[in-house]
């Protein structure tokens, strides 16, 4: 346990002492808040649909935690490539060990950015609807930091190189982000579109944090929650199994 304490405390140590990857960090999110809620504000009212902004803003802030989560990956690769990863494995303790403390470790730091996030979203006007359900959020953020981040760890333990990490950025989490229910609603969509939602885990994520902070649940909070444990079960053991496998 001390072990996973320490690679926690040492993922926390890297992203305080950088903050220029914190603010980098946010200039996405900043941009799609921006430009999607206030730019589609006014037809999405204009469309009888209500507030666009306070529609849109939980899926920004599980975009923050996506991105920070899977880019956690990378620091499995450049500590290969450095030698610091080989000084890690050869320590006495078990990789699942190690690779439970990265993972937590890079869970919490992706959920403090998507805190970061939300923090944003309330300066530029989002409400909060119960904040006795705040708690319940903070809850699916975890759940989706460590989700991707069981997914940045996989990735990470398979590639050799960087070049290739922002590839699979390109052609699995920003697909995973625009067709989940972040940027707009189930509601009237085509089968095949809704039926893709659907199985897009990033799509019970953000329906956890839009009920939890407008209690507006598309399914369920036993749903979301269900799905996302499930998964990020499996997905933390692939990741841990594909770890155990590195060659140095």
């Amino acid at each position: 346990m001390r072990s996973i304490y320490i690679l926690c405390i040492r993922q926390l140590k890297r992203y305080v002492r950088s903050p220029a990857r914190i603010v980098g960090s946010l200039g996405q999110p900043v941009v799609f808040l921006l430009a999607l809620g206030f730019g589609l504000g006014s037809i999405f009212k204009r469309a009888g649909a209500g507030n666009y902004f306070a529609f849109v803003a939980p899926g920004i802030i599980a975009m923050g935690i996506m991105f920070t989560a899977v880019f956690s990956g990378i620091e499995i690769i450049w500590d290969r490539q450095f030698g610091f990863l080989k000084e890690t494995l050869v320590a006495p303790v078990s990789r699942l060990q190690i690779v439970l403390g990265r993972v937590l470790g890079g869970a919490i730091v992706a959920m403090l950015q998507g805190f970061a996030v939300f923090i944003v979203c309330l300066v530029f006007g989002f409400r909060i609807h119960n904040w006795a359900l705040v708690p319940v959020a903070l809850v699916f953020m975890f759940l989706i930091s460590l989700l991707f981040t069981s997914i940045g760890t996989a990735i990470g333990s398979v590639l050799q190189d960087m070049q290739g990490f922002p590839l699979v950025m390109n052609f699995l989490v920003m697909p995973l982000f625009f067709f989940s229910d972040a940027l707009f609603p189930m509601n009237g969509l085509p089968k095949i579109l809704e039926g893709a939602l659907r199985l897009n885990p990033v799509t019970y994520g953000v329906d956890g944090l839009r009920g939890a902070f407008t209690s507006a649940f598309a399914f369920n909070v036993a749903t979301d929650l269900g799905v996302l444990i499930v998964l990020s079960a499996i997905l933390l053991a692939i990741g841990s199994y594909l770890f155990s496998k590195i060659q140095l």
